[in-house]
């Protein structure tokens, strides 16, 4: 029996018929809309749409044309919702079978994934390799509120893997609390795409192409980082001192020194690190603020050699590597986040 044959049997299958028309009272119940972007009620409708149809995709025989005469039947009944496309229906089945497999999650997490809009919900799945990955983005995008571009680009550059592996010292400089949250600030690597460097950069050629690219170097390194200045003076003593980049941290309440090495690490720039923090928790630090923390970035780094050189440093200190390329899709490059976008998205990580 063809698809055709199949579709049209479909239609006058008493079974069928009854659930149509209690899917209809459904959506009518719902007071379903299109136009809402975001709406827990549409999400949480296609997630129950998802599950009774595996249900019955298993249970009944009601071939392969079923997904297509169901949506012809609810597109004729409710042509101003847009949902019900046959693609769509298959994306609904999709998105529920991928959370309800083997590693099938709790109602908490199928709670979360109604605040995520419908987009956001289907470009997490389609790049995510692993339940516990995807709930990490979708937590994420909650948090931050990243537009899907936004998010596209954090999927792309392993943001889940890099995030909170950096070398540290922080579990014996900072109070357990805030060296928790300071370690998951961390990335390792840290991926810098948007430069556009010579083969021969020296660290002020870096340090411009950072603060020329304010935006997307405010993105990379996470919601939270509000930028003081490049190259700020500090005075101990008689001397005069530069430090790279200075930003202050609105969820950790600190200063964080960034210092850029275009080579690999050495342990005498770790003690150089621990020199400006400490001169910035004399200089800068008021009352209110948490101990000021430091990153190092670094062309690469022996981990066994950083893990050494932080091991008696007294000042909290994060070492890790950057990347000035990643291996992105060239479709990805046009679709990277606008400045309107990343200030959208550091107003919802404030």
């Amino acid at each position: 029996m063809n698809k055709q044959n199949q579709t049209v049997n479909l239609s006058l299958n008493k079974d069928y018929k009854n659930w149509l028309k209690a899917l209809k009272q459904k959506v009518l119940s719902t007071q379903l809309k299109a136009a809402v972007q975001v709406n827990s009620t549409l999400l949480a409708f296609y997630w129950e749409l998802g599950e009774d149809i595996v249900r019955r995709q298993a249970q009944a025989n009601w071939g392969d044309g079923f997904l297509k005469q169901l949506s012809k039947d609810l597109m004729a009944e409710f042509p101003e919702i847009k949902g019900f496309s046959e693609r769509n229906l298959k994306y609904i089945r999709q998105w529920f079978l991928y959370y309800s497999g083997q590693q099938a999650i709790g109602q908490q997490a199928v709670a979360q994934l109604m605040q995520v809009p419908w987009g956001h919900n289907l470009q997490i799945i389609s790049k995510c390799k692993s339940v516990p990955e995807a709930l990490y983005y979708v937590r994420s995008t909650i948090e931050h509120g990243w537009s899907r571009s936004v998010l596209t680009h954090q999927i792309e550059s392993g943001l889940w893997q890099r995030e909170g592996q950096a070398i540290s010292n922080f579990n014996t400089t900072l109070p357990a609390i805030q060296s928790d949250l300071a370690q998951q600030t961390l990335k390792d690597p840290y991926v810098f795409d948007f430069l556009s460097l010579t083969q021969n950069y020296n660290e002020r050629e870096f340090e411009q192409g950072l603060t020329e690219h304010i935006t997307q170097f405010l993105l990379e390194l996470g919601a939270g980082f509000a930028y003081v200045g490049k190259q700020f003076h500090i005075q101990v003593g008689q001397r005069d001192f530069y430090i790279d980049l200075l930003f202050y941290h609105i969820r950790l309440h600190c200063y964080v020194v960034i210092e850029l090495k275009t080579v690999d690490f050495e342990p005498e720039h770790a003690g150089k690190l621990n020199f400006y923090i400490r001169a910035v928790d004399e200089l800068l630090r008021k009352e209110g603020d948490t101990p000021t923390i430091g990153i190092l970035l670094c062309k690469n780094k022996d981990k066994l050699v950083a893990e050494y050189s932080l091991s008696d440093m007294q000042k909290p200190i994060g070492v890790s590597e950057y990347q000035l390329t990643q291996s992105l899709p060239e479709n990805l490059q046009s679709q990277l986040p606008s400045v309107e976008e990343i200030e959208q998205e550091l107003r919802g990580g404030r």
